[in-house]
């Protein structure tokens, strides 16, 4: 079934089996993906495949300078029929809700989603409610030295498990698509799976063992990104937690009923990078993209894996 589901999302994203596979960790561990590119290379579409793939509704949020809190959750409006106040809900309360953009919006309104992302509800006018299950969002953000984008803060940031780049196609797909191929592939993907089994699914990552020894490397690896002379700021608890989820994640999508140091290694990058901050860094800047991956780079390389 997940190979399944694999192969549909691929057939819409074609060449970039990776970033397919990440955003399939992230989905199946109950976490959020964020994906920080040029536009135009297929962020949209991804988002959409996926959501066509399980079944799930889709909406989409394109942020900018003037939205409002209140255009992503929702308002209250008052029915004169009625003499009452009624909720009209905004475009969160969906199974997979594309934020586009999000550093464009102020942080006041990149903040109305933390809640959402965080615990699965909203609160509004005193009120607590809950989100669609599964609750999936795929943010994407334009490079930092981009006119006009607001860095997002590390709170924000922490709340994504996975940070990627989807990159460019290869060039005989680009062809293709020069040459008057379908570019509207998401359109053609078909339903695999139902928003219900999705959430077994995602219950079953939990099952997925992580023995003592990995345990150890994976808690080594957080360790050391609070030590470094290279990183001001380490890793938190929730990131530590994030990297077991996603490598569990990681391993029941390759079919296997127990983690392998490899997972650790290779998701250690897309899921910390975004979460340390350079000592070399002031207050308040995002970190540059490429030096945090290298000091993650060379952390998990220090480390010695379990045998």
């Amino acid at each position: 079934m997940l190979n399944e589901l694999r192969r549909n999302v691929e057939g819409a994203l074609e060449g970039k089996g990776e970033a397919v596979e990440l955003a399939l960790v992230a989905l199946l561990a109950r976490g959020h993906l964020l994906i920080e590119d040029v536009p135009g290379v297929g962020k949209t579409t991804l988002a959409r495949a996926l959501a066509r793939s399980v079944g799930g509704e889709l909406r989409r949020v394109q942020f900018t300078s003037d939205l409002l809190p209140s255009d992503v959750l929702g308002v209250s409006v008052y029915d004169q029929r009625t003499g009452e106040f009624v909720l009209r809900q905004g475009p969160v309360f969906a199974n997979v809700l594309l934020a586009d953009e999000i550093n464009r919006a102020s942080p006041r309104t990149q903040s109305a989603l933390l809640e959402a992302m965080n615990e699965g509800q909203v609160s509004l006018d005193g009120q607590t409610i809950p989100l669609p299950d599964p609750f999936f969002v795929i943010a994407t953000q334009n490079p930092q030295d981009f006119a006009g984008t607001f860095p997002l803060p590390e709170s924000q940031l922490d709340r994504f498990l996975l940070r990627v780049r989807i990159g460019y196609p290869p060039p005989q797909v680009e062809m293709r698509l020069l040459l008057g191929g379908e570019t509207d592939t998401a359109r053609n993907v078909e339903t695999v799976l139902d928003p219900g089994r999705l959430v077994e699914l995602q219950r079953e990552v939990h099952r997925v063992s992580l023995d003592s020894s990995l345990g150890n490397y994976l808690h080594a690896i957080i360790q050391a990104t609070r030590t470094s002379p290279l990183l001001g700021l380490g890793a938190s608890t929730r990131g530590a937690i994030a990297l077991g989820n996603a490598a569990r994640a990681r391993a029941m999508l390759r079919g296997r009923g127990y983690c392998i140091a490899d997972d650790i290694q290779d998701l250690a990058v897309p899921v910390l990078a975004h979460r340390v901050r350079l000592a070399s860094q002031a207050e308040g800047f995002a970190p540059s993209r490429d030096e945090a991956e290298t000091a993650i780079r060379e952390i998990v390389a220090r480390i010695p894996v379990p045998l």
